[in-house]
């Protein structure tokens, strides 16, 4: 029974991302829009934190309150992850650039947000 209360939040999370997904591919998605907008009860902090473990590639600056992530090679950026804080949490961001490269895979990248969100 416990562990039901504990899966909840990820269930929540995942369905969430799955949500934010694209049905077929890169094309259909409009990159001036984020790939993936949520809120999460962890601090900006620790999620900045899990996802740095979890991805190669990280570079992460401070914007006033919010946490910026830039994830792939200096020269080409794959992702940008924007951490705001809010009074029960986060809001993360993430942007996809057109003609970026997909390193991490996408999918991976959802995965690892919705780990480091819940």
């Amino acid at each position: 029974m416990k562990q039901t209360f504990l899966l909840a939040p990820v269930v929540a999370v995942i369905a969430t991302l799955a949500a934010c997904g694209s049905s077929s591919g890169p094309s259909a998605r409009d990159p001036s829009q984020p790939m993936i907008y949520v809120s999460s009860q962890r601090a900006p902090a620790y999620i900045a934190n899990c996802l740095e473990s979890r991805l190669s590639r990280v570079r992460m600056s401070r914007v006033g309150s919010a946490t910026e992530i830039a994830v792939g090679s200096d020269s080409n950026n794959s992702y940008f992850v924007t951490l705001t804080p809010t009074n029960a949490g986060s809001i993360i961001k993430v942007m996809h650039p057109a003609n970026a490269p997909d390193d991490p895979p996408e999918p991976e990248m959802r995965f690892d947000i919705a780990r480091c969100a819940t």
